[in-house]
């Protein structure tokens, strides 16, 4: 990925440099050769790479505010942003945790705006990679990462606008069903994944290589019911079991006095998410590439500056009932802030915060209610603009607990199940759970190693838990389970139909 990012680098520099240039440097000749050759590919890929990082006013799949990662994470039941009594916060944030969301929601209109320009970024790398006869395993590339845009779109708007041509003007773009849609996924990962490099590490961090394409292609399988109405439990077990052949292991637990959580698990969250168990990543360097703000907007202004050397925004929560199902010996339980004597670093003054949260929008919360995250430890470059900690999309916990899933709503090996989640429960202090885990243990596992990570929105209504009470938030209906399209969208294309109940 820091090869990817600096070749965009060097190519957008360049080209702002010219000050002439003669116009055979762009016909066409000259652009197939460029793109066919393994630097011009890294250029071509890495203008749709460019695209994940988090950013401010929505872009990207994670690390800033108000896009695709706020969207699916405060819809759910394991945060959300409170208004406070002090004027602080507008209701926008609480309006996702209650279900109160409309069509023109800035997060949704974020998601799809940058879901879609990732798409056109995907469709032009392929033209450029295809007519350049490039690497095969570059081409196979740039398509896992269109169905990968794809793959979060139908996630979250059920039928979608589909192209791959750029050709099509925006209000000539037909809406394809979500099964429709999820049938090209499915067909573009299964004839590309297998092209894609086995390398892990090194150029390929945070890039799509095989073993991240097939975990990309589990989880469309472990959602395909929710999509099509049709399970591929067996389907997304084999996916599994070939993510497993890359040689992936759970990071170790182990105390760490060195870590301010002091436990090596926090290593996952931090500078460069170890290779061991991370399966993909986002690259992040504040101000430079993306940035990672989830602890920063979560302390109290205060406690920002007095255990980080900067101020923090006093954002971001735990719901009370989420933080209270975690065992006090899960040293997952670490990353959550609150009481007189929490986890973290103590210094002088430090705010003690409380895990009550009697209102989100009004009056709103007292300054100090509810309970503050730490699992993205901020690393250096960092400031009250965000951190520099790298962000993982998969893990190999992930895929681990998704197994033991499918295994069990499958009638596979349940023995196999409870060993696997084991697995994770030991790594995380626990011991094993009495006899075969049902899919309640399965669900709430996934919230504990999982959270904050986005996947819960998705984990929730998989499981039939999203339109249930929780918290705050009241009992909602069906509709709830997707989000509406844009109003922005709905003006421009004249050949979409909203969702029902919008």
């Amino acid at each position: 990925m820091k090869k990817i990012v600096i070749l965009l680098s060097i190519a957008v520099s360049a080209g702002w440099g010219c000050t002439k240039v003669d116009e055979t440097v762009y016909d066409k000749y000259a652009a197939n050769n460029f793109y066919g050759t393994a630097q011009g590919a890294d250029v071509a890929l890495a203008g749709v790479y460019a695209q994940i990082p988090g950013n401010w006013d929505g872009v990207g799949y994670a690390g800033a505010d108000r896009g695709w990662y706020d969207l699916n994470s405060m819809s759910s039941d394991e945060q959300v942003v409170p208004h406070r009594t002090t004027g602080d916060w507008e209701l926008d944030f609480a309006r996702l945790y209650l279900r109160q969301w409309i069509p023109s929601e800035s997060f949704i209109n974020n998601t799809w705006n940058w879901l879609y320009k990732s798409v056109f970024t995907a469709n032009l790398a392929i033209e450029q990679l295809v007519k350049a006869n490039a690497d095969p395993a570059k081409i196979a590339e740039a398509k896992v990462l269109r169905a990968f845009f794809y793959y979060l779109l139908i996630d979250d708007f059920g039928n979608v606008p589909f192209y791959t041509d750029n050709t099509l003007t925006v209000d000539k773009i037909p809406q394809a069903s979500r099964t429709e849609v999820y049938n090209f996924i499915v067909t573009e990962l299964t004839a590309n994944v297998d092209k894609l490099s086995p390398t892990r590490g090194g150029t390929y961090y945070g890039r799509f290589n095989k073993w991240a394409g097939y975990a990309l292609l589990a989880k469309v399988y472990l959602n395909a019911g929710v999509y099509t109405g049709t399970p591929k439990w067996a389907e997304c077990i084999a996916a599994c079991n070939k993510v497993a052949e890359g040689g992936f292991a759970l990071h170790a637990g182990a105390a760490d006095a060195s870590h301010p959580l002091g436990f090596k698990y926090y290593e996952l969250f931090g500078d460069v998410c170890p290779d061991d168990e991370t399966i993909l990543a986002i690259y992040t360097k504040a101000d430079v590439v993306g940035r990672n703000i989830f602890t920063i907007r979560s302390l109290g202004g205060t406690d920002g500056t007095r255990i980080l050397g900067y101020g923090a925004w006093n954002g971001s929560v735990v719901p009370k009932d989420y933080l209270q199902k975690f065992d006090d010996n899960d040293i997952r339980k670490r990353q959550f802030r609150f009481g007189p004597n929490p986890y973290g670093p103590q210094p002088s003054g430090f705010i003690n915060y409380s895990i009550d949260i009697t209102s989100l929008d009004n009056p709103g919360a007292a300054p100090n209610e509810g309970a503050r995250d730490q699992k993205f430890f901020p690393v250096t470059p960092s400031s009250s603009g965000g951190a520099s900690n790298d962000f993982p999309i998969y893990r190999y916990a992930d895929i681990l607990l998704m197994k033991a899933e499918c295994l069990l709503r499958s009638g596979g090996d349940v023995t196999l199940a409870a060993n696997l989640v084991t697995q994770v429960r030991q790594r995380a202090g626990l011991t094993a759970l009495p006899g075969i885990p049902t899919l309640d243990n399965i669900y709430d596992e996934r919230g504990f190693e999982l959270s904050w990570e986005g996947h819960r929105r998705q984990d929730m209504i998989r499981f039939g838990k999203f339109l249930q009470a929780h918290g705050l938030a009241p009992a909602a209906d069906n509709h709830f389970l997707l989000f509406p399209i844009p109003t922005a969208a709905l003006n421009t294309n004249p050949l979409l139909t909203q969702n029902p109940g919008y």
